[in-house]
């Protein structure tokens, strides 16, 4: 047991043995960390670039996920290791601020801690590799500025050429062009280019099963999976005056405990007939307003269903909040609270509102379109065979469209299939050699790690990693050409410049990743000691 003495000379116990030998400290827990992160990382190495590996994740429910995106991989898996779930999160962050490159994050950060682990091994200590890690990063970034190209500014053909090289790597890729159009085309309705700035919560991505990849459509409006109330009431509506509500259609309700005795007819026949007043009361007034369709937050009866379809009005209930705030945009209503706020003022406009089917089911969803504000509320409907295909699609869509927002933001791009990187680790080791100090070993360490990408690559399309990247990297020396990277969907591979191909990424996006797993992987190496639940591991 671990036991220290207080200044009187009196012993006292600061661990008990049993916690002593479970207890790992120093370079080992380091080890451990590193060991815990890197099998995180391997998982998802398989899935890298446009020939990766899907992953089929099933729940504890039986919902099964089937996937090559680093982000929902990793989401979905049940990690239980803190240092590891650092990992995820890792993930998580590059899909919320960049929507691309979650698996090339990961993969990176692995091989950072793979080389930390070699360095760990020669004895240098961890804060030494850190602050060189840090160092290289920086150089690795400013490298990655200097090499960046800016690209001709609201081009729509360079738009889509990133949009494809997004959707290479998705299953949909069979269907990329359409779905690349399609992500161009949504992004442009909600973009304000002049602002650099696109709205990205205004696109709205729904999926219904049933018919083909090729059958997914932007639609100019708004899609909600909801039907008309009354099977009798018109299906399309030209020229829809929408009055959105929060109210249900039902009489008020007293707030307290309460109690009603009927005891004669006379009594029932009253209160059907002040039920009635009230239903007739709501309607009269949504009816003055101008409204011809109501959207409702709340359910209602058949009483006051059969009331609406009586006075011409066309109902949808049980509309999501979200939808609601959409609508809201999307038409120029106001959202209307109470029956007595109701205006004509406060209605919104939409051009058609339709109720459309599918196949022979029973299935349908209404769109509305043409509406007041269409730049502030656009929807993508995806169709598939299943609901996996269809949750991949709209994955692979939100991917795309993040991508494009970046170019919008900032327009310069490096060049794909491993050209950045290597580009990188060749410049590192040329500037390791002129340091006089320990960190030129951390510096090579990160330009080795640069490599694994490539190589990662070359190997998941079947190709020999180790002479690839060689290869890649003797020509990029000879030719002086940075822009020099694998063609991975040529069978037989090989260095190829990747501006004839049209193979590039945004620059943020590979900032970020380096500086990302460059964050991560310091922070791993400063840990020497995991306490958990109160007792020391």
């Amino acid at each position: 047991m671990s036991m220290v003495y207080d200044e009187y000379g009196r012993p006292f116990i600061i661990l008990k043995e049993q916690q002593a030998k479970s207890r790992i400290k120093g370079i080992d827990a380091t080890k451990s960390n590193i060991l815990a992160a890197r099998s995180i990382s391997q998982l998802l190495r398989s899935s890298l670039g446009p020939k990766g590996m899907d992953k089929m994740l099933v729940s504890q429910d039986g919902d099964v996920t089937i996937t090559n995106d680093g982000a929902t991989i990793m989401a979905r898996m049940e990690v239980t290791h803190p240092v590891a779930k650092l990992l995820v999160e890792l993930s998580q962050s590059q899909d919320d601020e960049i929507g691309d490159g979650t698996t090339s994050v990961v993969v990176l950060a692995g091989a950072l801690l793979e080389q930390a682990e070699n360095l760990l091994n020669k004895g240098i200590h961890p804060v030494k590799i850190a602050f060189g890690l840090e160092r290289a990063t920086q150089m690795a970034v400013d490298k990655l500025n200097e090499m960046s190209e800016s690209l001709p500014q609201n081009n729509e053909e360079i738009w889509l050429k990133t949009a494809k090289t997004t959707l290479n790597s998705k299953i949909i890729h069979s269907s990329r062009d359409a779905m690349a159009q399609i992500a161009v085309d949504a992004v442009l309705k909600v973009a304000d280019l002049e602002r650099k700035e696109v709205h990205l919560e205004q696109i709205r991505v729904e999926g219904k099963t049933g018919g083909s990849l090729e059958e997914t459509k932007l639609v100019n409006g708004i899609v909600i999976d909801k039907d008309i109330s009354h099977p009798q009431m018109p299906k399309e509506i030209k020229d829809a005056k929408i009055c959105i509500l929060t109210c249900p259609f039902e009489p008020p309700k007293p707030k307290t405990k309460h109690k009603l005795n009927i005891t004669s007819a006379e009594d029932y026949k009253a209160l059907y007939e002040q039920e009635q007043s009230y239903f007739k009361d709501m309607v009269k007034r949504v009816k003055d307003s101008g409204a011809n369709v109501v959207l409702c937050q709340w359910g209602f009866d058949d009483e006051a269903n059969h009331l609406l379809l009586q006075n011409g009005l066309v109902a949808v209930r049980w509309v999501g909040g979200v939808e609601i705030e959409h609508l809201a945009m999307a038409t120029g209503a106001r959202i209307v609270p109470r029956f007595e706020e109701l205006t004509p003022a406060k209605l919104g406009k939409a051009g058609t509102l339709k109720e459309i089917s599918f196949g022979n089911t029973n299935e349908r969803m209404l769109i509305l379109e043409n509406c007041a504000n269409s730049h502030t509320a656009v929807t993508i409907l995806v169709r598939g065979g299943n609901q996996m295909i269809v949750q991949e699609a709209k994955r692979s869509l939100h991917d795309a469209m993040c991508v494009i927002r970046n170019l919008i933001k900032d327009d310069r791009v490096v060049y794909g299939g491993g050209s950045a990187e290597v580009a990188c680790s060749l410049h590192l080791r040329q500037v390791a050699d002129t340091f006089n100090e320990i960190d030129q070993y951390a510096i090579r360490a990160f330009a080795q790690a640069l490599e694994d990408i490539p190589m990662a690559l070359a190997e998941n399309c079947g190709l020999s990693p180790m002479d690839e990247v060689a290869n890649l990297k003797a020509k990029q020396v000879a030719e002086k050409n940075h822009f020099l990277g694998l063609d991975l969907m040529n069978i037989g591979g090989g260095a190829t410049d990747m501006r004839t191909i049209g193979v590039f990424e945004t620059l943020i996006g590979k900032k970020q990743q380096f500086q990302l797993a460059s964050q991560v992987v310091k922070m791993i190496l400063k840990i020497d000691d995991v306490i958990t639940g109160g007792s020391y591991q």
